[in-house]
């Protein structure tokens, strides 16, 4: 079996911009990938069709070799762009691979170690008052885990473009105290500050909760300097969920090493695909680190990460985007007529060859639309972070 093609498929589906990607062979045997590396899909095209120009008329069953090819092919190794378009182009090898065999992707790394995956959710509201009833709702349809944000924009407390940290985190503070005194002590409560903190923002916003106010606090400063978050370590007792950036098991190793993060937020199309996850997992797993995977995009990420998590040990939820606390159009029914089926609190990995996900090509309708996340400004006109 040869690859005689690889077709990047930059569309629109729901409220974002997908990059898929379609592996195809002489045997008529087809893969299909994702990457994840959002409001920079042209970019990964671009890599995809460089990797293409080697990878036509190659074994796809060598997916290893072809994984070490692809990184190694370059003398400007690894970053998030190349990463990305690895990890479709993993995912999509998989996929062939586990058709070619019969077997579900999970038996090809490791077999099944649980029925379902179960998922975390994310909502949210303007005041404490909105976040309990997103809350409820979100605990009335099934999951026990979500992350809880005084939110506009799908992040804590953006504003027409302008966010001001230390506004955030009292308000944020604010409505996280009074939600875990209504809701109790059994739901699993997150918080996700999108890196937009300093160490001493931080510091200051978990000096605000009582203990117990949540169960994990993501990605509260940015990744770059591990020693910053050393730092933050000893500053706070509240677990933190992190990894969603990282490109490589490389990037996860001072956070995993140092005992830096407590759940590995590992995003299977950006980090190296299944093959990359996959070390990244068991890394983990020796530490005692669970696995909280990144899934924000489309049921092809979806499924591949479900088939992580069915093989592997150290698991605790899945992100899922559709509850009542958003609704997004991801994972479209008519442009992905076959997908793991999604309900609250878990996804269930279809048992049929590959990853058990089918894309309509006619249905890729809705053409790239260049969008950018929003570009955040503090009061006083400075650049932060999104």
């Amino acid at each position: 079996m040869h690859i005689t093609d690889i077709k990047p498929y930059p569309v629109w589906v729901g409220t974002r911009n997908q990059m898929l990607v379609k592996i195809e062979t002489d045997e008529g045997i087809y893969g299909w990938g994702e990457s994840g590396l959002s409001s920079r899909e042209i970019g990964v095209k671009g890599i995809v069709e460089h990797y293409r120009e080697f990878l036509v008329g190659r074994d796809p069953m060598q997916r290893g070799a072809l994984w070490q090819e692809m990184y190694r092919s370059q003398y400007f190794e690894g970053g998030r762009t190349l990463t990305a378009a690895i990890s479709a182009i993993d995912i999509a090898l998989y996929d062939i691979v586990g058709k070619k065999l019969g077997v579900p992707v999970y038996e090809l790394i490791g077999g099944k170690q649980r029925n379902y995956v179960p998922t975390f959710a994310s909502g949210g509201g303007n005041s404490p008052e909105e976040m309990i009833d997103v809350a409820q709702r979100m605990i009335a349809q099934g999951f026990d885990c979500f992350r809880l944000h005084r939110a506009e924009e799908g992040g804590p407390l953006v504003n027409e473009g302008i966010y001001e940290p230390r506004e955030a985190i009292a308000n944020s503070a604010e409505g996280l105290i009074k939600a875990r005194e209504v809701l109790g002590m059994r739901p699993v409560i997150g918080y996700d500050f999108h890196h937009r903190l300093s160490v001493a923002e931080t510091a200051s916003f978990c000096q605000m909760i009582p203990a117990h106010t949540l169960d994990f606090l993501e990605e509260p400063i940015r990744d770059e300097t591990p020693e910053a978050y050393e730092t933050l370590r000893t500053m706070t007792n509240v677990p933190f969920a992190l990894g969603e950036e990282f490109a490589s098991k490389w990037q996860f190793l001072p956070y995993i090493e140092r005992g830096i993060a407590n759940y590995a937020r590992v995003d299977i199309c950006n980090v190296g695909g299944i093959t990359e996850a996959m070390k990244v997992a068991g890394w983990a797993e020796a530490h005692y680190i669970d696995l909280m995977p990144h899934n924000p995009l489309g049921p092809i990420c979806v499924a591949a990460t479900a088939h992580m998590a069915m093989a592997s040990a150290n698991f605790s939820w899945l992100e899922i985007r559709e509850s009542a606390g958003e609704s997004t159009g991801f994972y479209d029914k008519e442009v992905f007529p076959v997908q793991p089926k999604v309900v609250p609190g878990k996804v269930t990995v279809l048992d049929q060859p590959g990853l058990g996900v089918e894309v309509d090509e006619a249905s890729l309708t809705e053409p790239f639309r260049y969008s950018e996340m929003p570009h955040l400004k503090r009061n006083d006109g400075s650049h932060t972070n999104w």
